[in-house]
């Protein structure tokens, strides 16, 4: 017996350090799995409180948003969409500063992250800074983004270009519209919104080509028919602006569009210098447009009038303007057997005309439909 015992001691040391070994193993991966397990709780518990602010953001509700995302990030410090969804529910809340920390932090982290940078664009728009604002859109136009990557870019350059417009900076949104024209491809609804921007943009030329490109798709669309006959309206393309506002009427307009179509007719019928108007009914329109501005000069009280004194000599109430004068001295002459006998007289009648309706635009009130397609076909014919 005492012989045999130390064979057992040796044997038994194997095997109790094997034990110690296992059970070592055995609590590592315990330990192990509750620190998973712990993970994946919080994970979940920051998912959840997410998930709640999401939808409180898209639903317009600020405030809850912002302390559900704060409890999102308790669980889970420093995870990007979690501090990106507070920023934007700060921003909802007008706490811009708060806001413009956290999206400075994560710009640091990923400047080429198209969410970061359009939200410190809107920032610095509020804020009055016209250069990192512009900087920022620009960045975000250029950078990456989730999902569709070419509509957000395409929206981010929208965004910029009413910025722009709203700042009065007309030329750097003609220069953005010209760039974003020529990505938008054949979507008659962008082309549309392409061209009102043209439009408020000032830039009828391309206002018309992004018109007449979306009625390629709907011929009939009233918006687009619309669009175009202000535009071609703007460029003094009449004829081409009757066309489409014609085509516009048989849909619903507005007051506003009924009343350009009506000035667009006028200009047309009232023009004594377009092609292919006989000599009669040339002299026709030269007489009533001659009469016609003598009406706008009585009406304004630039004519003199005679009134008796005391003594019956008659004398002039005021001055009459110089283009009052030479309508007087000219009035015997404008008559339809005058401008046959005389057809140069046109000339000198329409410029009388012209200076009348010019002169009295802008100190004798509201012209009427007639005075104001006069004074734009004297816009029209400017250096004759």
């Amino acid at each position: 017996m005492s012989k045999s015992f130390p064979n057992i001691q040796v044997t038994s040391e194997p095997l109790l350090l094997a034990v110690l070994s296992l059970f070592a193993v055995i609590s590592f991966l315990a330990v192990g799995g509750l620190s998973r397990l712990y993970h994946l709780q919080q994970e979940s518990l920051g998912n959840r409180w997410f998930t709640r602010g999401t939808a409180d953001l898209s639903a317009g509700r600020f405030d809850p948003a912002m302390l559900e995302f704060r409890t999102a990030l308790r669980y889970s410090r420093d995870n990007h969409s979690y501090q990106l969804g507070l920023a934007e529910s700060l921003i909802g809340m007008k706490r811009t500063q708060e806001a413009y920390s956290y999206l400075l932090n994560l710009w640091e982290r990923e400047p080429e992250n198209g969410t970061v940078n359009l939200l410190l664009a809107r920032i610095a728009a509020a804020n009055g800074q016209t250069e990192q604002a512009q900087r920022y859109y620009h960045n975000a136009i250029y950078a990456v983004w989730t999902g569709d990557q070419q509509g957000q870019r395409r929206e981010t350059r929208f965004e910029l270009i009413e910025y722009l417009l709203r700042i009065n900076n007309t030329a750097q949104a003609q220069a953005e519209l010209i760039a974003l024209a020529g990505n938008i491809g054949d979507d008659p609804i962008q082309l549309r919104r392409v061209g009102d921007l043209f439009l408020r943009a000032q830039d009828y030329e391309h206002a018309l080509a992004e018109y007449r490109l979306a009625l390629k798709s709907d011929r009939h669309d009233t918006a687009d028919d619309t669009g175009a006959g202000v535009a071609a309206f703007q460029l003094g393309r009449y004829p081409l602006a009757l066309h489409y506002l014609q085509a516009a009427a048989g849909g619903s307009v507005t007051p506003e569009t009924q009343d350009l179509l009506r000035i667009t007719e006028l200009v047309l019928q009232m023009d004594p210098f377009q092609r292919q108007l006989s000599a009669a009914h040339r002299n026709k329109i030269v007489v009533a447009a001659f009469e016609k501005a003598g009406a706008r000069l009585e009406a304004c009280g630039l004519l003199s009038s005679a009134k008796a004194n005391d003594t019956g000599t008659p004398k002039p109430d005021s001055e009459p303007s110089s283009a009052a004068r030479t309508w007087t001295e000219l009035k015997p002459r404008i008559t339809e057997r005058g401008l046959a006998r005389d057809p140069d007289l046109i000339e000198s009648a329409m410029e009388v005309v012209f200076e009348i309706e010019r002169e009295t635009a802008s100190t004798c009130g509201n012209p009427s439909e007639a005075d104001r397609a006069l004074l734009l076909i004297s816009k029209l014919h400017e250096g004759r």
